[in-house]
């Protein structure tokens, strides 16, 4: 098998693995209980997330704990819940979880951006207004890899406060930023980002699936979208995932520990996977090296048909995708793609390729021979 999909999911690696286990077995304890096992159960808990906290330069009370990236997009989206005069901003390559939400808020408009897919700053600066509430924008889109501004766009918002608050305005101006890709091949802090609040995910940084977090920064005060117990400040009931995030305080401090030597050798995979395949027929590589992460490589062969290509792929042994692993599933195009002025050829030729830990030297030549052999025998079977 060569993986070539890491940004859908990544393998939960051996130490946190480890360290999750326990927690199923002699460590098994309901951190809400009285008893001394138990209230050792919460102190561990509260250590780990401590540790996922300070790798983003935050402390563990400004998390909230959640079943994953989506789930922390909706809850961050709960500030606008029910305001039917709240005008939202996201960019037009967002997440489908953060797309849906804003549809659902009803006032929303999508930030423009370039070939690239990064925003344009000055169309956000059109788009902000004095009625504007929230905005979304991700550290690195999920289908091209694209960095985003989000300080720059931090530093407009922080002017416009400015000015609201100078005009005597009332009106709240919120910043969330989905970090689920980014994190790990990034630096992610929060005073850095300037953002308000902040989606992080376990399952794209090697720890288990089932388990992300939302940091909310302390002018925030969000609406519940589980009552019950009272757990993690009323925000969202229900036991404690104790082992997943033992899991993720580990696989997150392993990541933050190796971040400069996996870029490195992210970016080296790339490069080589770039030149094998830049003489694939009429093939484009989407984004742009300087605001990409090192281990996204995106493409469209136009005239092909992408999804018959991953399943001929997938034949050979080799694993990767159309796009965000969630819209590919239901056949929806892209409007990220579309968004950065693709026509509906190359929508439907694009393949996303997104390497990880799973990859080296050896298999990425091998990934190459057989994506050359695939689009040979597609471009020789259209020709007949």
């Amino acid at each position: 098998m060569i993986y070539l999909d890491h940004a859908a999911a990544t393998p939960l690696s051996e130490k946190a693995l480890r360290e999750m286990l326990p927690y199923f077995t002699e460590k098994f304890f309901n951190p809400s209980a009285a008893y001394l096992p138990a209230v050792t159960v919460r102190r561990e808990y509260e250590a780990a997330k401590d540790t996922i906290a300070h790798c983003i330069g935050a402390k563990g009370v400004d998390l909230v704990m959640t079943s994953g990236a989506t789930e922390s997009i909706n809850l961050a989206f709960s500030l606008i819940t029910g305001k039917a005069d709240a005008e939202v901003l996201i960019s037009a390559v967002e997440h489908q979880s953060v797309l849906e939400n804003a549809k659902r808020a009803g006032n929303y408009q999508t930030i423009a951006v370039d070939s690239s897919g990064r925003v344009s700053l000055e169309d956000f600066s059109a788009k902000l207004t004095p009625r504007t509430q929230f905005v979304s924008v991700c550290l690195a889109c999920s289908e091209l890899g694209t960095i985003q501004p989000i300080s720059d766009i931090a530093r407009i918002i922080a002017a416009e406060r400015e000015r609201r608050a100078f005009a005597g305005e009332k009106t709240p101006l919120y910043f969330h930023c989905d970090a689920s890709q980014g994190l790990g091949l990034m630096e992610v802090k929060v005073n850095r980002l300037g953002v308000d609040l902040l989606t992080l995910n376990a399952a794209k940084i090697y720890g288990p699936k089932g388990i992300g977090a939302l940091y909310v920064g302390h002018n925030v005060r969000l609406t519940p979208q589980s009552v019950g117990g009272g757990q993690e400040m009323g925000l969202r009931s229900g036991t404690e995932n104790v082992p997943a995030t033992m899991a993720f305080a580990r696989a997150i401090s392993l990541a933050q520990e190796h971040i400069t030597y996996e870029r490195k050798r992210l970016y080296k995979l790339k490069c080589q996977l770039r030149e094998d395949l830049s003489d694939l027929p009429r093939v484009k590589f989407l984004g742009s090296n300087k605001t990409q992460l090192p281990s996204f490589l995106p493409l469209t062969l136009p005239g092909l048909d992408a999804e018959r290509l991953i399943f001929a792929l997938e034949d050979r042994g080799v694993f990767l995708s159309t796009g965000a692993a969630c819209a590919a599933s239901k056949g929806i195009k892209s409007p990220t793609l579309r968004a950065i002025g693709l026509s509906d050829e190359e929508i439907a030729g694009s393949l996303r390729i997104t390497m990880g830990h799973l990859n080296d030297e050896a298999n990425i030549s091998e990934a190459a021979k057989i994506i050359h052999e695939v689009v040979a025998a597609e471009v020789a079977r259209l020709a007949r």
